[in-house]
């Protein structure tokens, strides 16, 4: 029988995760807690293979959007502290417990609603204050914020673990960030935070590493896979390497005449006559849409540029120029390196109009994820 091949994959490179790892953590203070940032599947790499490269690194802190995303990490061992970023909906929180979650708190009501919780079932729950200084998300506004920590003191089953805040704009408004950080280190003036896990930056901007500073962990998501967001960042400055590439193949090579309009709408005119390859690839596995007419993709080591619409499955490159016709099968990479070409996420990302977070999160699950470099536990 005849092995199937992948017709659009995502290959994972394990070690050079790894060595990512090493290099991120030999940037931090020894007492710095290194959070890994593992939602959204672990942005689109696969949470059971990611987090146990994570735990086997000796990295000790997880934090995930919400407790379905934890369970994926409590079912392969118990011990770690996995912390929720996003508020628990009624009906959730029985997770908590069973679990053994760190939840994020940014209300009275929440309060409550976890003293019942912690009451129910004769525990402490462990929770982490965030602060909103200036984003408008989550977090208590930072006006109000010795307010209700003054209030988690009557709780006698909420355990007050840490307190964090967001920066929203690390990587293009050092000024706001700044003022940002100002009020969130007034509460902390305010408080007595020892003992306490405290965190503000991201892989987006790591400023807070100084020895007096009272910052003592940071939340590690991009950066670990690869993609330094803001190299001016403390941590931007450690060496990593892609984790991820995205890839297809050739289904059919053909010849279209001069003046030929083709694709959906006739988007695209033929100066010329063209070789053009269709791809197994389209925006039902995370080819956006609008790359139609602009985007590109390497195949033979060249750059060949995607015209026409991107279409649910497939996709249209002009491959002329090659020095060899394509052959169907043969393998044309998204993202990634192809001889002494390269497209980035950032580039990918950039020409799409959207950002690395979105386009890793954006690639579906109808693209095979594909491990190397991984190592006996």
């Amino acid at each position: 029988m005849t092995k199937p091949i992948h017709r659009c994959w995502a290959e994972i490179d394990l070690a050079a995760f790894e060595r990512n790892l090493n290099a991120i953590q030999a940037k931090l203070p020894k007492e710095v807690t290194y959070i890994a940032v593992v939602k959204a599947d672990a942005y689109g790499h696969g949470t059971p293979h990611i987090v146990r490269r994570l735990m086997q690194s000796g990295v000790e802190h997880f934090a995930v959007a919400n407790v379905k995303e934890a369970a994926v990490i409590r079912h392969m061992g118990g011990g770690w502290p996995i912390l929720l970023l996003s508020p628990i909906l009624p009906g959730e929180e029985d997770a908590i417990v069973d679990q053994d979650l760190i939840v994020t708190v940014s209300s009275i009501e929440e309060l409550k609603r976890l003293d019942a919780l912690g009451k129910r079932h004769q525990t402490t729950i462990k929770i982490h204050l965030k602060v909103d200084t200036g984003m408008g998300r989550l977090g208590v506004w930072h006006t109000q914020a010795l307010a209700l920590i003054t209030a988690i003191k009557h709780y006698e089953t909420i355990r007050l673990d840490g307190v964090f805040t967001h920066f929203s704009s690390a990587e293009n408004d050092p000024d706001f960030t700044q003022t940002q950080r100002k009020r969130f280190l007034d509460i902390l003036s305010s408080i007595d935070h020892s003992g306490l896990i405290i965190h503000a930056d991201n892989s987006a901007g790591i400023d807070s590493l100084s020895a007096d500073s009272p910052f003592n962990a940071v939340r590690v998501g991009l950066l670990q896979f690869g993609i330094p967001p803001y190299p001016e960042s403390v941590l931007g400055k450690a060496t990593v390497e892609p984790v991820f590439t995205f890839n297809t193949r050739v289904s059919l090579v053909k010849d279209l005449p001069a003046g030929t309009d083709i694709s959906y709408q006739r988007s695209y005119r033929l100066t010329q006559d063209t070789t053009v390859a269709i791809l197994t690839a389209g925006y039902g596995d995370g080819v956006p849409i609008n790359l139609s007419n602009k985007g590109h993709v390497l195949i033979q080591g060249r750059i060949c540029p995607i015209i026409g619409r991107v279409t649910m499955d497939q996709t249209i490159v002009d491959v002329s120029h090659l020095a060899h016709r394509p052959s169907p099968g043969d393998k044309a990479v998204l993202i990634g390196n192809c001889g002494d070409e390269t497209i980035s996420i950032a580039k990918f990302s950039e020409q799409a109009g959207t950002i690395p977070w979105e386009t890793l999160c954006s690639i579906t699950k109808r693209v095979e994820r594909v491990y190397v470099g991984s190592r006996e536990i």
